[in-house]
């Protein structure tokens, strides 16, 4: 068949009945990729390397929608197939999807393929860390001044469930993950959000910082001169990559806490300030925001800059960024216990989003470390750790890690579980202290994801008696 054809986004829908489509992961993305499909007429095949003791629930969906399926393996089955679409916990680096191309299978994302079934406007937002804080406070702004729009992605609601269904007249508010990118063709926000770029993942990119930082760009490739890239200028590699690439053919609006632009966001003299079409908007005082840390200002930096740029108020801005408190499982206070504050910061999967957290408070920590390792240097860490930190309780595989690198530096526990971990922290912390588990590790050793470890995290201090 014409792959070209397939993969132009304007004729998608109408190129898609007949065809054969193999989907790799049958998780949400999988899940929802494939009902879309099928709904279009294709012969839609999902396969997943999972166990079934993992799948149960995925499996029961595909057969009472009658889509054939297979797990615990991805067999060449998989290759009898005009597209293959890969879902993001799908590594690019499979076997499966190198075969793919080598046989010159079109190979894409759910990301794409769902946008090529969406009318509405879309905002896109990546970058190492902030992502779900900013996607989530976009649409909390979006909500509060009753414009139309949906939030998914990487959160919540793949964006296949609702690409269709969303008018032209709303917005989508998209979540967008490295992995979502890697696969993408046509893909083209409206407006782009890069917050942040730092080493993470590098386990799926072959320890390649430079083939990271290449994927999270890819977010605005697609865009033209009548799009807007909004990004983070205060973070050197971001800054140089927009410099260097997106610069020439889209329109860039920066955001800084020290820095005033003409077009751009600012902290200036205590406020958060933005300024659009030649006009200055001081929204409220920093002060005032509602969630903690100078990231924090950045990511509301940025989506005041998206909102504005979609025609929202500044009062409805202010009024949300006052009221905000942030999202599950980044920096949410769990419990106050016998004078010791608990902190879930359990989404806090790279070693960046842990020198944040550091910063975020005065307080003295006790922070619930490690986990799967994904290649951390946690030398960044060393002089925050010495400064903020009382002790250490080392967690997961990565344990011994963490305890070689930061025993000298300040006391270290190992714990042989979330339990053991909470109770270490419980007997070393005193009144005023705060108890941080901020792991700087993927939670695949112990847990089924980084959401189900902060559960059970929190059901743990919930439980706490004297």
């Amino acid at each position: 068949m014409d792959t070209d054809q397939l993969l132009t986004a304007h004729s998608a829908r109408h190129t898609i009945t007949g065809k054969k489509v193999s989907i790799l992961g049958m998780a949400k993305s999988g899940q929802a990729a494939a009902m879309l499909l099928r709904k279009h007429g294709a012969q839609v095949f999902v396969s997943d390397s999972g166990s079934m003791n993992n799948l149960l629930e995925p499996v029961k969906t595909l057969q009472s929608l009658g889509i054939d399926y297979e797990i615990e393996k991805h067999s060449q089955l998989v290759l009898d197939a005009d597209l293959i679409v890969v879902s993001p916990g799908v590594p690019s680096g499979e076997r499966i999807i190198r075969d793919a191309e080598d046989r010159n299978i079109a190979v894409i994302s759910e990301l794409e393929l769902a946008s090529w079934y969406c009318r509405a406007p879309i905002i896109a937002v990546t970058g190492t860390n902030g992502k779900t804080t900013t996607t989530t406070l976009i649409g909390k702004i979006f909500e509060h001044a009753g414009k139309l729009h949906r939030v998914g992605g990487n959160i919540g609601t793949a964006f296949s469930g609702f690409a269709e269904e969303i008018g032209g007249n709303e917005v989508a508010v998209l979540e967008v993950s490295s992995f979502q990118l890697d696969h993408i063709r046509t893909f083209h926000p409206k407006i782009s959000v890069l917050l942040n770029i730092t080493p993470d993942h590098l386990d799926r990119y072959n320890h390649d910082f430079e083939k990271y930082i290449a994927s999270k760009c890819r977010i605005f490739e697609n865009q033209t001169n009548e799009d807007y890239l909004i990004y983070n200028h205060d973070d050197e590699q971001t800054r140089e990559q927009v410099r260097r690439l997106a610069s020439l053919h889209v329109k860039t609006v920066p955001f800084s806490i020290r820095e005033r632009f003409h077009e751009g966001a600012v902290i200036e003299d205590g406020m958060l300030s933005t300024f659009i079409g030649g006009k200055e908007f001081r929204h409220l005082s920093a002060d005032s925001i509602g969630i903690r840390g100078a990231h924090n200002l950045c990511n509301a930096m940025a989506a005041t800059l998206a909102a504005q740029i979609s025609g929202v108020e500044s009062r409805a801005v202010a009024e949300t960024l006052a009221h905000f408190s942030g999202v599950e499982h980044r920096l949410e206070f769990v419990r106050e216990f016998n004078g010791v504050k608990y902190i879930n910061d359990s989404k806090a999967t790279n070693v960046e989003s842990v020198w944040y957290a550091l910063q975020a408070y005065r307080e003295p920590l006790i922070i619930l470390l490690g986990g799967r390792d994904k290649g951390n240097d946690y030398g960044k860490l060393r002089e925050p750790v010495r400064e903020h930190v009382k002790a250490i309780i080392a967690i997961g595989e990565s344990a011994r890690n963490v305890f070689e690198e930061f025993h000298s530096v300040k006391p270290v526990m190992i714990a042989d579980s979330m339990e053991d971990a909470v109770k270490k922290a419980r007997t070393t912390a005193v009144a005023g202290d705060i108890v941080l588990l901020s792991p700087a590790c993927a939670s695949f050793d112990w847990f089924r994801n980084y959401e189900h470890r902060g559960l059970v995290f929190k059901e743990i201090v919930m439980s706490l008696k004297n």
